[in-house]
């Protein structure tokens, strides 16, 4: 798995089994904004994820 979006949303995962207590499942049937939600913060306080971000996740993601 490269560094991009994959190592992210692993490190991510454990971050919520161990803050809320999540299984995997939980985690990855959760929306980016439910997981924000429940670790406390709002979605517009973090600026949200722009199309180009994401367009560069992918294609990093992708090779």
């Amino acid at each position: 798995m490269s560094s991009g979006f994959g190592a992210a949303a692993i490190v991510l995962a454990g971050i919520a089994a161990r803050a809320l207590g999540w299984l995997p499942d939980e985690f990855w049937q959760a929306t980016p904004a439910e997981l924000a939600a429940s670790l406390g913060h709002s979605a517009t306080s973090a600026g949200g994820l722009g199309r180009d971000d994401l367009e560069r996740l992918m294609e990093s993601e992708n090779g």
